[in-house]
């Protein structure tokens, strides 16, 4: 009877947070900011972290950034896995996705990336690079905020074998 009593207490102390957090009005988050120094952040003094990180950070600057994707078999596999709900899977696959249906044209590489990165970790074989994306605000057109974006990459000797991030189907 205690157990149920207590279940019950539980319950609606529950039941009444939520309701009190639901009648909150909607304040804008802390922004997400780049990082001051993105380049120190593809670095590790772990030598696969850091040879992974690399890959990362020449993947967005020469493919994303630059659409070098002529240079994709140097940091993607050929089996590439692609859970982006846009793109096949496969390196031809990506390939495609980037120089046919988006119409990425090529531009010279540059020194660093512009992309403005947020934070990158990396773990066993996976990185994921933190990006700020900032968005028009749906009530208010006039107004944008900030969030993040992010890819997540998994290596296998040295190339980028498998990739995540947030996209929705036509993003």
């Amino acid at each position: 009877m205690i157990r149920r009593i207590r279940t019950i207490a539980l319950g609606s102390a529950l039941a009444m947070a939520t309701l009190s957090f639901a009648t909150l009005p909607a304040h804008a988050q802390e922004a997400v900011v780049k990082a001051p120094d993105a380049e120190a952040l593809f670095t590790s003094p772990d030598p696969k972290l850091n040879a992974n990180k690399q890959v990362t950070y020449k993947i967005i600057r020469d493919l994303l950034e630059a659409g070098h994707w002529d240079k994709a078999d140097k940091y993607l596999t050929e089996r590439y896995i692609q859970h982006n709900p846009n793109a096949a899977s496969g390196r031809d696959g990506v390939v495609k996705f980037f120089t046919d249906v988006m119409k990425v044209q090529k531009k010279p590489i540059p020194d660093k990336i512009s992309s403005p990165v947020a934070f990158v970790t990396a773990e066993g074989d996976l990185v994921t690079v933190g990006f700020v994306r900032e968005v028009k605000d749906p009530k208010d057109p006039a107004k944008t905020y900030t969030t993040t974006w992010f890819d997540t990459w998994r290596f296998v000797d040295g190339k980028a074998d498998e990739h995540w991030d947030s996209a929705l189907k036509g993003q």
